[in-house]
């Protein structure tokens, strides 16, 4: 995908291995506001090495307002073994505050789509946090739908090491 620009002066571009202060400085500000600060362990280091490394895990848009970033969608490709094609997992879509009511956000999912529609995906997916109520309402607004009969499961720390190890409380 190639930068595209909008009449309203807002750009969004695939970032590359410069942008990575700027990738975590969404990072950190979407924790922030997501009250998740404490959680954010990247680095320069860790993004660099997962985001640019020889197999990069993710990929990331930026969005600038005339040449100042003003906010990033990250994602990476799934699968769908139902559709048996690829999907795109948006992991984080942030807007900084200042840029928010102008299009940005549904310029980078726009950015967006047109990956997956040229990668012939078959889906995009994310998570949103049950009381961000305008981000479900802006979503809604794009033609998304939540998936209310799912729900997310995570594995991490010590309990993700003692299955690896398979050690822990037994399974039925």
């Amino acid at each position: 995908m190639t930068g595209s620009s909008t009449a309203s002066g807002i750009s969004i571009r695939p970032a590359t291995v410069e942008d990575v202060p700027q990738i975590l400085s969404f990072i950190r500000q979407l924790a922030e506001y997501e009250k998740l600060l404490h959680a954010v362990i990247a680095t320069e280091e860790t993004l660099h090495a997962t985001l640019f490394g020889p197999r990069p895990a993710a990929e990331v848009l930026l969005a600038y307002d005339g040449g100042t970033p003003v906010g990033f969608a990250l994602y990476f490709q799934n699968y769908s073994t139902f559709l048996a094609q690829v999907g795109l997992y948006l992991e984080d879509l942030f807007v900084i505050p200042a840029a928010r009511g102008k299009g940005t956000g549904r310029l980078l999912l726009q950015a967006l789509a047109r990956v997956a529609v040229e990668r012939n995906a078959g889906r995009v997916e994310w998570a949103v946090l049950d009381w961000n109520e305008p981000a479900i309402g802006f979503y809604r607004r794009l033609g998304a739908r939540p998936m209310d009969d799912w729900t997310i499961f995570r594995l991490t720390g010590d309990p993700l090491r003692a299955l690896a190890a398979g050690r822990g409380p037994a399974t039925s």
